[in-house]
Order: C-alpha cells, then sequence, then structure tokens
C-alpha cells in the first residue's frame, strides 16, 4: 500500500508539473500578443517587449476601433455565429437523437451510419465547393459562410453515445404519457444532456468564428469577409489594397505588429469569455460522449 501510495504521489507531482508547463506554453504567447499590443513602436522594432508593455501606449487600440473594415468583420463574424451555433446543434440534435436508437425502432439506422461516417473520410472537394456555392448564388452571403461548415460528424457521434447513455426508462415513461418522439426528444433527452450540448456549442461556436478560408474562397469584396478571414489579410497575407492612405501614412509611425497583436487580442475576447462558463461542462460532455454504447 506505500508503495501505492509513493507511486501516485509520484505521478501526481509529475502530472500536475506536465500540466501546468502545458498552460505556461498556451499562455505565454497570449501575454506576449497583448504586451506588444500596449508597447511603443520604438520597443516593439528593438526587440524589448516579452512579457510586460514596454513604453505603455493604447495608440494600436485607438487605430483598430477607428478602422470601420474592422468593426463590418466583427459584425459579419457575430451575425455568423448567431445564425450558424443554433442551426448547428438543432440539426445535430434532430439527427443524433434517431440514431441513437436500436436497429429494431429505426431499420435503417445502420444505412444512416455508414452514409454519415462516409462523409468524414471523403469530400466532394475544393472546386465542387465552389461551384456549388455559386450555382446557388450564395457568393457573398452569409449563408456561403454558414451551411459548408453548420454540420459536424464528430459532434454527431458524440451526441448520439450521449443520448444512447440516457436512461431508457425515462422515454418509456413519456410515451406512455403520449409524448411523441419530438416531445420526448426536446423535453427529456436535451434536458438530461445538457453538458453534451454546453460542449459541443463551444465547439461549434470555436468553428465558425475562426474560420477563415471559406471566407477567402466564397467572398468576392473585402467588405464581406468575416473577422478571422480579414485578420488572415491582415496578418498573413498583408493586403495594401485594402487599407487607404491615410491608413499606409499612420503605419509608418505606428508599429504594424502592435496593430496586428491588438487585433488578434480583440478577436479572442469572445472565446476567453464564453471558455470559463463552458468548462464545467466540458469535461463531463466529453468523457460521456466519447464511450462507445
Amino acid at each position: 500500500m506505500k508503495k501505492i501510495k509513493k507511486g501516485r504521489a509520484v505521478f501526481s507531482v509529475v502530472n500536475y508539473m506536465f500540466l501546468s508547463l502545458l498552460a505556461l506554453l498556451c499562455i505565454l504567447p497570449l501575454l506576449t500578443i497583448l504586451a506588444m499590443s500596449f508597447s511603443s513602436a520604438t520597443a516593439v522594432a528593438a526587440g524589448k517587449v516579452t512579457l510586460w508593455p514596454v513604453e505603455f501606449t493604447t495608440m494600436a487600440y485607438q487605430y483598430v476601433i477607428e478602422k470601420k473594415e474592422f468593426w463590418t468583420s466583427l459584425l459579419k463574424s457575430v451575425e455568423r455565429v448567431l445564425i450558424g451555433v443554433p442551426l448547428s446543434m438543432i440539426l445535430t440534435i434532430l439527427i443524433a437523437y434517431p440514431l441513437s436508437k436500436e436497429k429494431e425502432q429505426l431499420r435503417a439506422r445502420g444505412v444512416y451510419v455508414w452514409l454519415f461516417f462516409f462523409t468524414m473520410l471523403f469530400s466532394g472537394g475544393l472546386i465542387p465547393g465552389y461551384l456549388l456555392i455559386t450555382n446557388l448564388h450564395l457568393m457573398d452571403t452569409i449563408w456561403a459562410l454558414i451551411l459548408p461548415t453548420i454540420l459536424s460528424v464528430y459532434n454527431i457521434v458524440l451526441m448520439i453515445n450521449f443520448f444512447r447513455g440516457i436512461p431508457k426508462e425515462l422515454e418509456e415513461a413519456a410515451i406512455i404519457d403520449g409524448a411523441s418522439h419530438f416531445t420526448t426528444c426536446f423535453r427529456v433527452y436535451v434536458p438530461c444532456a445538457k453538458p453534451s450540448i454546453a460542449t459541443l456549442t463551444l465547439f461549434s461556436f470555436i468553428t465558425q468564428w475562426n474560420s477563415y478560408f471559406d471566407g477567402l474562397i466564397f467572398s468576392n469584396f473585402p467588405s464581406s469577409y468575416p473577422l478571422a478571414s480579414y485578420l488572415y489579410t491582415v496578418v498573413v497575407k498583408r493586403d495594401l489594397s485594402l487599407l487607404s492612405i491615410d491608413e499606409i501614412k499612420l503605419l509608418s509611425v505606428v508599429d504594424d505588429r502592435t496593430i496586428r497583436c491588438a487585433q488578434i487580442f480583440i478577436s479572442l475576447i469572445p472565446i476567453i469569455l464564453i471558455y470559463p462558463f463552458a468548462q464545467k461542462y466540458f469535461v463531463k460532455g466529453m468523457t460521456v460522449g466519447s464511450v462507445k454504447g
């Protein structure tokens, strides 16, 4: 028993050290970005900024706040999240509920399962997807950003396994009382699946918020870019055609890296605010939903 206790103590120490190191590796880049966004251009150019602002200034944030294109793309991303996340969760629940039943209750269950599984391995490709969006006349619309990413088979699998873990007696009692399948789904299963729903909602939110490539493909004009696509053009691609003459002159005074750091940190604020509230459901939703029934 003493050897077991010593082994567990050693494992706990090593585990906490590893997790603390992993947490630092995730937090330190954010602190560096935050420090650079509040530092002066000369300090950033000289490489003096590490984890604390040098020559504190808010000029980068003033530049971002006054930039119309940033707020336009931000509103586009907010619209995408407000529409895409609820639709994604409704479709996930409506698909996962019948697929969580046995073959006796849904005869074609195996066919549907293999159909969804096939989409996890193969896709139509970029060009057919672009042609589909074009032929549907969805270019430069919010639906071109939402529909291709609205459904995740991985989320469906997690929800199916969570539903299968709910006692069948609850469903039988609801059916005896005269409840329909829709009533049973939304009044019995959904309230019991709050941890899984909160977890998948977080996944869907991150997918819709951070997706940038579809905005570049399905938007012909920068005014239609979501925030992630706009930041890509600013941080990676650095498309000067999106900047006015006055903004280009301002970049000669304000360091470009401080502005990019300010934009990146502002875009991270929604995720930073939402994640702590969903954290208490995250572990339970992942562990229960990942167990194969």
